[in-house]
C-alpha cells in the first residue's frame, strides 16, 4: 500500500504532466516520482501511477487549472531556479570534463530554421564553449520528400550570419548503410521485425497494446524480408521495420516504433540510390552515438522518446550521451511549424520564408533583427521545460539596444499633406546621429510636407512646432493643402510635427504585425504598407542598413531598385 505522500507526488506531477502537454503520460510521471518512491515494487507503483493518470486525464480544462494553480508556485520557483543555473555561462552539466563535450545542431531541411531552432543551437553553442568542446551541424535528412538543398545553403547561411561556428557538418543521409547493418544486427537479436499492417491497424494495435501478427516470426525470416524490402520487393508503405518494444508499456512510445520505411522519392543528396530510410528515432541517436556526441539539447516533446532511444543504443552496445530537455520557444500570434509555413508560402498568403512577419531566421535578418539580439533573446530561458508564449516586443527590446546607438536619425511623413510657408532658401542643416559631426543638409523654400495624422490634428489659428526648423501659425487650411507663416518662438505651440522639405523621396514602408489572430486564424492584415516621403538624405542610405525616422520608428532599407522600399523593424506608435 504506499503511503499518502507518495500519492501526493504522483498526482502533483500527473497535473504538472497534463497542464503542460493536455494529456498526462504515465510513463513520463513514473519517472518523476521514482525518486520519492523507493523500496515501492515498480508493479505496483505503475498500477497506481495509472489510476491516477487516469483520473486527472478525465478533469475538464477548468478542473485542471484549478487543480494546477494550486502548485503553480512551487514549479515556477522550480522552473525559474533551474533556469537561473542553466542559463548562459551558469550552464552546468554533472559528469561533463573540459575538452571532452561534444554537441550538435541538427536541422532537418526542410525548410528555414527559426527562433525556436536557434534556441537549441545557441545553447548547445554555449554549453560546449563553457566545457572547451565543440558544436557541429548535422543534417537530419532521412525524409527525401521534404529536404533539399536549398534548405541545406540557407541554413548553413542563417548560422553563419548568427556568428555559430561549426567544427565540421555531416549528413544522416551519408550514415544509412551504416544504420542498416545497425537495423539488421536489431533483427538477429530479435528485437525488429517487418511488419506488413497498414497504418490503421498498426495505429489501433499501438494504441490497445495488441502484438502484431508479424512479431512471431524468425529473425532469419525478418532479415530477408528486410533484404526484399532493400531491394525493392515492396512497394511504398507496404512493409515497414519496428522494433520489437514492449506493447504493455504505460510509455505507448515504446509499442514497437517504426525503424525503417520504404519511400522512393527522389533524395536530393544520393538520388535514386536508395529506397529505404531510416525515421529519426532510429537514425538520429544512432549517428549521434558514432560521431561521439557527448551532450545533445532537445525539446521536451521528444522526453518520452529517451526511453526508445536509449534501448536502441544498449541493445546495440553503442555509448550513451547526456540528453538535456527544454522547452518550445513560442512566440504570440505567429507559427514555427513547417507545414503551416509551407501552406501559406504556396496559397500565396505570405511571400516566402523570409516574409517579414515570420521569425525564420531569414525574415527576422530581412527585417533587421541582429544576431546578437537573437542570442541574447533565446538565451534568457536558459534549460527550462516550463512552456511559456514570448511576445516579439521582448526580441524587439533587445534589438533596441544594439541599433538605437549606431539608426540615423531621418525625417519621414506618412500620407504627405502639402503645406505653403514664407521661408525661402533656408539651409537646414541637422546630425545623422545625436552628438554627430556628420550632418543631413536640406533647403526650405516655401514648401514642406507634413503627414496626415498630423494635419487632421490641426485647425486655423493653431501655433506647432516644426522640428528642428521654427513655430508656425497655421494661417489657411483645405482638403488639399496648408498655409503657415513663421511665428516668432515660445513655449505656447500645440504639438511637434515631422516634416520633409520639397524635394523628399517617396517611399514605402512594410508594417508587420501578427501572424494570426487572436483565434489562430491568419490575419489577412497582418502586413500593412505605409506611404509617404522621407527627406533627400535617405538617397545615401545603403542597402539593409538600419535607420529610425524619427516619431515612427526603426527601420531597415530592404530595397532601393523600385524606389525605397523599409521595412519596420520596431515603432514607437
Amino acid at each position: 500500500m504506499l503511503d499518502q505522500d507518495i500519492k501526493d507526488a504522483i498526482k502533483k506531477y500527473a497535473i504538472k504532466n497534463a497542464f503542460d502537454y493536455g494529456k498526462a503520460n504515465a510513463g513520463n510521471v513514473i519517472g518523476k516520482v521514482i525518486p520519492v518512491a523507493k523500496g515501492v515494487p515498480i508493479a505496483e507503483l505503475k498500477v497506481e501511477v495509472q489510476n491516477i493518470v487516469d483520473n486527472v486525464n478525465s478533469m475538464s480544462k477548468e478542473e485542471l487549472a484549478s487543480a494546477y494553480s494550486k502548485y503553480a508556485d512551487e514549479f515556477a520557483a522550480e522552473e525559474k531556479k533551474k533556469a537561473e543555473l542553466s542559463a548562459g555561462p551558469h550552464i552546468e552539466v554533472k559528469g561533463a570534463e573540459y575538452g571532452k563535450v561534444a554537441t550538435r545542431f541538427p536541422p532537418e531541411p526542410g525548410g528555414f530554421i527559426h527562433i525556436g531552432n536557434m534556441k537549441q543551437c545557441v545553447l548547445s553553442e554555449t554549453l560546449a564553449r563553457k566545457y572547451g568542446g565543440t558544436i557541429s551541424l548535422y543534417f537530419d535528412d532521412t525524409n527525401p520528400e521534404k529536404c533539399a538543398q536549398k534548405y541545406v545553403e540557407a541554413i548553413k547561411a542563417d548560422t553563419s550570419w548568427l556568428g555559430v561556428n561549426f567544427a565540421r557538418e555531416y549528413y544522416a543521409s551519408d550514415f544509412i548503410d551504416k544504420v542498416y547493418e545497425y537495423g539488421r544486427e536489431l533483427i538477429r537479436k530479435d528485437l525488429a521485425y517487418v511488419c506488413f499492417c497498414d497504418q490503421k491497424t498498426a495505429k489501433e494495435n499501438r494504441k490497445n497494446g495488441v502484438k502484431c501478427k508479424h512479431r512471431q516470426q524468425s529473425a532469419k525470416d525478418n532479415e530477408e524480408l528486410f533484404d526484399q524490402m532493400l531491394a525493392g520487393k515492396f512497394a511504398d508503405g507496404e512493409a515497414v521495420l519496428r522494433l520489437k518494444g514492449d506493447m504493455k508499456a504505460l510509455n505507448d512510445v515504446m509499442r514497437d516504433p517504426t525503424l525503417f520505411r520504404i519511400k522512393r522519392a527522389v533524395h536530393y543528396r544520393h538520388g535514386s540510390k536508395y529506397i529505404v530510410w531510416s525515421t529519426y528515432h532510429m537514425n538520429t541517436p544512432i549517428v549521434d552515438s558514432i560521431n561521439g556526441i557527448t551532450d545533445v539539447i532537445k525539446g521536451k516533446e521528444y522526453e518520452k522518446w529517451g526511453e526508445v532511444h536509449e534501448f536502441i543504443l544498449k541493445s546495440l552496445n553503442l555509448p550513451l550521451y547526456r540528453v538535456h530537455y527544454e522547452s518550445r520557444l513560442r512566440i504570440e500570434g505567429n507559427t514555427t511549424a513547417k507545414r503551416v509555413l509551407r501552406e501559406l508560402i504556396k496559397n500565396g498568403s505570405i511571400s516566402g520564408w523570409n516574409d517579414p512577419r515570420l521569425v525564420t531566421i531569414a525574415a527576422l535578418r530581412r527585417r533587421g533583427i541582429q544576431p546578437q539580439a537573437i542570442r541574447e533573446f533565446v538565451l534568457k530561458s536558459g534549460f527550462s521545460k516550463y512552456d511559456g508564449t514570448a511576445k516579439m516586443d521582448m526580441l524587439m527590446a533587445e534589438n533596441t539596444k544594439i541599433i538605437n546607438p549606431i539608426a540615423k536619425h531621418l525625417f519621414f511623413v506618412r500620407d504627405p499633406l502639402r503645406v505653403v510657408i514664407n521661408l525661402s532658401n533656408l539651409l537646414v542643416r541637422l546630425p545623422v546621429l545625436p552628438g554627430s559631426a556628420e550632418f543631413r543638409e536640406g533647403v526650405v523654400n516655401g514648401i514642406i510636407y507634413i503627414s496626415g495624422t498630423d494635419a487632421s490634428a490641426v485647425h486655423e489659428g493653431d501655433v506647432i512646432r516644426l522640428k528642428d526648423l521654427r513655430d508656425a501659425k497655421v494661417i489657411l487650411k483645405d482638403a488639399s493643402e496648408i498655409r503657415m507663416e513663421v511665428a516668432e518662438t515660445s513655449n505656447n505651440y500645440s504639438r511637434i510635427m515631422q516634416w520633409v522639405a520639397e524635394g523628399g523621396i517617396a517611399c514605402s514602408v512594410m508594417i508587420p504585425k501578427p501572424l494570426f489572430d487572436s483565434s489562430g486564424r491568419f490575419s489577412p492584415d497582418s502586413l500593412e504598407l505605409a506611404k509617404g516621403l522621407v527627406e533627400s538624405y535617405a538617397s545615401k542610405i545603403k542597402l539593409h542598413e538600419i535607420v529610425q525616422f524619427e516619431r515612427f520608428g526603426y527601420l531597415i532599407l530592404d530595397s532601393n531598385e523600385n524606389g525605397l522600399q523599409f521595412i519596420l523593424t520596431s515603432g514607437f506608435f
